[in-house]
């Protein structure tokens, strides 16, 4: 008998198969752990505060809110052409770089109450999970593109304004 190690370094007789799916089982928690540490950071906020700019840059809780789902949206758009061993569109060329593109989108987005902001983004994550959950698992092993490209928008994005949420809630002398 050919005995494996697990994910965790034990021992382990469980099937390929079988450790795929946990890896799919641990990205997607990952994903919605991040995403329920950035909700956590604005819970309580009146409407009114969720509107002030400054949080990040001038932006508002309800901007950070928009910009995580349209970087979730840049997921569901490009994390298929990723799996197809092709390459997404660079920001660089396409919009002038990540800055442009962002900026680009803030203006695009103004025009969304915070009610719309809010539903899009759970609308959009929720979509991120279903397409997460219908990825091959074997696509999930080790450090790849796909990994990569999943981590930077989400995952790997969340913590950074969660953290600007949680400062600037600090500085306002809120309780967390």
């Amino acid at each position: 008998m050919i005995v494996q190690l697990g994910l965790d370094g034990t021992a382990t007789d469980s099937p390929p198969r079988d450790r795929q799916q946990a890896r799919l089982a641990a990205m997607t928690a990952k994903v919605e752990s991040g995403w329920a540490d950035f909700n956590a950071s604005y819970a309580g906020l009146a409407d009114d505060d969720m509107l002030i700019p400054g949080v990040c840059g001038d932006w508002s809780v309800r901007d950070l809110i928009a910009h995580i789902a349209w970087w979730e949206e840049e997921a569901i758009l490009h994390l298929p052409v990723v799996l197809a061993s092709e390459t997404p569109p660079r920001y660089s060329v396409t919009y002038g770089g990540i800055d442009a593109f962002n900026a680009m989108k803030t203006a695009e987005k103004q025009k969304l109450s915070l009610d719309e902001v809010r539903q899009e983004a759970e609308d959009t994550h929720r979509r991120l999970i279903d397409y997460l959950n219908g990825v091959p698992p074997e696509e999930l092993a080790g450090n790849t593109r796909f990994t990569h490209r999943l981590r930077l928008d989400t995952y790997g994005h969340y913590p950074i304004h969660t953290a600007d949420v949680r400062r600037w809630r600090e500085e306002r002398g809120d309780r967390l």
